[in-house]
């Protein structure tokens, strides 16, 4: 069976992309979680993954005697290995176009990742509000977002990203997870689509164990006032 290390599912939005799309397509796996206590060479989370991950970081998925440790390349092993799920659209350019967003959402949207980390049991409009207002890089990655959301949405009927279920949807389920936090502003059908996103019952298993941790570490919330 495969197995998938993740982190807290609270904070880690890189180890919701690979439990979510495997969760959502039904595919068997172990689950192990490494507690975030911090990220110095000698911290409990490092010492765990060190011999492991050739990064020291979360996810990191093992099938038999194989490790692969980057998303992406979770999500295109995952594909090819349950071909039966369908995980990337079957027409060409529109696998083309899906790998592309996802690769840009992989190394982009560095200002809403920055200003806006994943906390999914929290709500922040507050926090959210005097980002908006003060964030130029927030605001002009939300407006991309729009934008190749809509495409997507338009090209492919919806009501997910590619039509179905694909590696997509997977792959900004994080991103909708902070749009929810910090209750950042959106047109009505991109608010659409982050409900349909936070809906999938793989998402809404995620979001569930998130709420259940009860795990609040100080250095992922330091613009946080109060619990």
């Amino acid at each position: 069976m495969i197995k998938l290390t993740v982190g807290n599912k609270n904070y880690s939005s890189w180890s919701m992309r690979p439990w979510v799309l495997l969760k959502q397509a039904n595919i068997d796996f172990e689950e192990v979680v490494v507690r975030f206590d911090a990220f110095t060479p000698d911290s409990r989370f490092k010492t765990t993954l060190r011999g492991l991950s050739p990064t020291g970081k979360v996810p990191v998925l093992q099938d038999g005697d194989l490790v692969v440790w980057d998303t992406l390349a979770i999500a295109e092993y995952v594909a090819e290995r349950f071909p039966e799920c369908e995980l990337w659209p079957h027409d060409v350019a529109a696998r083309a176009r899906a790998r592309s967003i996802c690769a840009e959402m992989h190394s982009g949207f560095s200002a809403l990742r920055s200003a806006c980390p994943m906390n999914i049991e929290a709500r922040l409009p507050e926090v959210g509000a005097l980002i908006w207002r003060d964030n130029a890089g927030v605001r002009a990655d939300v407006t991309r977002l729009t934008e190749m959301w809509r495409d997507a949405l338009r090209t492919h009927g919806g009501p997910l990203l590619f039509g179905n279920f694909s590696v997509a949807d997977a792959y900004f389920a994080p991103v909708c997870s902070r749009l929810v936090t910090y209750a950042l502003p959106l047109a009505e059908d991109v608010a659409a689509y982050v409900q349909q996103v936070c809906a999938l019952p793989g998402v809404r298993a995620w979001i569930d164990a998130a709420c259940d941790e009860h795990d609040f570490l100080d250095f992922e919330e330091p613009y946080r006032l109060h619990r």
